[in-house]
Parts: structure tokens; sequence; C-alpha cells
């Protein structure tokens, strides 16, 4: 497998990184079967593992954290950390108080004396960035995390964070997570470009679109029943996405592809990402993903998926994505009644 730089770190990494997020009770619980998964990953060239405190309650990582005894020390682990933990809401977001209880935990459970890539799972508009990086930059420094990175982040709050930490004297982020795929490509317009000019990693996530893109999902059929429909029937069910994966699907029959893995080298190929993130269930999930690590598309492939999905468009919702308090609490973007009357 080809290594690639995660951004200016000087770490290397597979352009596959495997995501644990189906590992757990929230998809697949046998233990012993998600070690084996993980194990068929590194044996395969996979060198980079993603998880978060959040996934399952902490099971992932716990079961993360069981699967790299005896091999942690040649693995690029990541987690990440911003999600609740609990009731208690102080058990979440960004705070000083939190990280700092949180990155314990996540020690502890993926039974390690340091993380290689500590992530911001979300912004949090209800904490000042500094704060955040000050208490990573703190953790840098005790030796508990290498480098520390963003996730779904807008790219004004990229920016912003680069500032500050240039400002301050703090470190900076050396790493965004986004969503991507070919359904999803709005991050083409800022933020793979932001991550070029700062010389950050892009890692991104769901490049099969929720598994939209592996064929199973079509226009006038029945939706499957499967966990991804259960959480996010939107996105599913969308006939915009439905539409243009009738017109993908011969697309990569005629490269000799299937849609699967024209899905995963599309991604691959742009310059500012470094890894894409895959997200297996199963072991057959696996094997299929990792048949197609070598395809690389021909360019008349990529212009034909342009002249269906245009560059830096999304074709429908993205679920899971970050969305700004601006566009989902009504009272910021209205003034009081009695301001308006007033006009």
């Amino acid at each position: 497998m080809q290594y690639r730089p995660l951004g200016k770190t000087g770490i290397k990494v597979s352009p596959y990184c495997l995501g644990a997020m189906m590992f757990g009770s929230i998809a697949n619980a046998d233990h012993d079967d998600c070690i084996r998964i993980i194990h068929q990953a590194l044996d395969a060239g996979i060198n980079f593992v993603d998880t978060a405190d959040r996934y399952s309650n902490g099971e992932s990582e716990v079961i993360v954290g069981k699967a790299l005894k005896g091999r942690r020390d040649t693995i690029v682990l990541a987690t990440k950390v911003h999600g609740p933990m609990g009731e208690d809401p102080n058990c979440q977001g960004n705070s000083r108080r939190w990280i700092t209880q949180a990155v314990e935990g996540s020690l502890r459970r993926l039974q390690t004396d340091h993380i290689d890539l500590y992530q911001i799972h979300r912004p949090a508009p209800d904490t000042d960035i500094e704060e955040t990086l000050s208490v990573l930059t703190d953790l840098m420094r005790a030796g508990k995390v290498r480098a520390i990175g963003s996730s779904t982040f807008p790219a004004s709050e990229i920016v912003e964070a680069q500032w500050v930490a240039e400002r301050r004297g703090l470190a900076r982020f050396r790493t965004e997570q986004p969503p991507y795929s070919i359904l999803n490509r709005s991050i083409e317009r800022e933020v793979l470009p932001l991550c070029q000019t700062y010389g950050m990693g892009a890692l991104v996530w769901s490049p099969l679109a929720k598994g939209m893109l592996i064929g199973r999902y079509r226009k006038d059929q029945p939706l499957p029943d499967s966990l991804r429909v259960k959480f996010f029937r939107n996105q599913m069910s969308d006939a915009r996405n439905l539409d243009a994966i009738e017109r993908l699907i011969p697309v990569a029959a005629e490269a000799g592809l299937s849609l699967t893995h024209m899905a995963m080298a599309f991604v691959i190929a742009h310059p500012g990402v470094t890894s894409a993130i895959l997200g297996p269930r199963t072991m057959e999930q696996l094997d299929d993903l990792l048949a197609g690590a070598s395809v690389v598309l021909e360019d008349d492939v990529l212009d034909r998926i342009d002249t269906i999905v245009p560059p830096g468009v999304d074709v429908g919702p993205v679920a899971a994505a970050y969305d700004p308090l601006a566009t989902t609490q009504a009272a910021l973007r209205r003034r009081p009644i009695a301001a308006r009357a007033a006009v």
C-alpha cells in the first residue's frame, strides 16, 4: 500500500483509514468479530484507525484497544471528543474541563499512553476556540497527544482556529475530517483548498454516502432494511440522490468497476484528500472495500462523474453533517417582533 503524508505532521498513513463507528452496540456488538475485522484491515496494510469516545458510548474504543494489543506501535491511532458521554451537561463539548477528563477515558479504553491524532468531533459555538486549543496544546506537551485535528468544521472556523493558534502560540489543527463522496462534494469549494493551503491532512468520512453508493439503493425500489435507513432515512430516500445513482451505475459498469469501487477511488483521487475512512460492519464489507484499493480512475471517468454531480455540489442532504446554529435556530435569523414593528 502506498502511504501518504498526514498533512505536515511527518506521519505517513494509508489512503484507507479504518473507521470504527460500526464496532459496538450500535451495529456489531460481537467484540471478537470486530477484532477479526480490525486485524484483517491491518494485515492488508492499513495503518490508520479512527474512532471516537461517542461511538457506542465508549465501546468502540474498548474494542479497538483490545485489537491493537501487541500492534499499537505500528498503528496511527485517532479518536475524537465532543459528543455527550452521559446525562451530565458538562460531559460533552469542547471545554478545557471536559477535554481534560475525556482524554483520560479514551486513553484508558484504548489501553494506550498516547493518542496519535486527537480530534474535536464538531464545533462548539458556546466555547472560545482558544479555550479548546489551549488544553489540546497542554495535552501535547504532556505527551498524551501527538497531533490534533478538527472534524466537520466549516471553512470559516478552520481559518479562525489557524489564526488563533498563530496569534496565541498554540498548537494548531493538523487535520480536518469532513464528509465527502460523489454525492456530497461541497467541501471541494473551500474546505479541501484550505486544507491544502494550511498543510492539513483531510480524512474524509462517508465516502460511500452512508452506503448509498454500493448499489443497493435504487430509484423506484423499496429501501433495504438497513441501519442506515433507520438513522438517515431522509438522505437514503432523497430523490435527487437516487436519480444521480441511476446515472452513475452505468458509468461504473462501462469502466468495468462496481459502484462501490468507483466511489472509493473517486474520493482518494482528489489531491487534497489524505485518507478515506472505511466503515465496515462485517468482514464481507471490508473484503469488498479492500478489493478495490488499487483502482485508479481515468480522467474520462472523472469527467463523466463531473457531468452528473458538478464539482462543489451536494446533490441532496448530508446526514450527520454540522449545521451552524444560524441555520437551525430561527431566533438567530429574526429580529424581535417589537424591533420589526418599529421599522
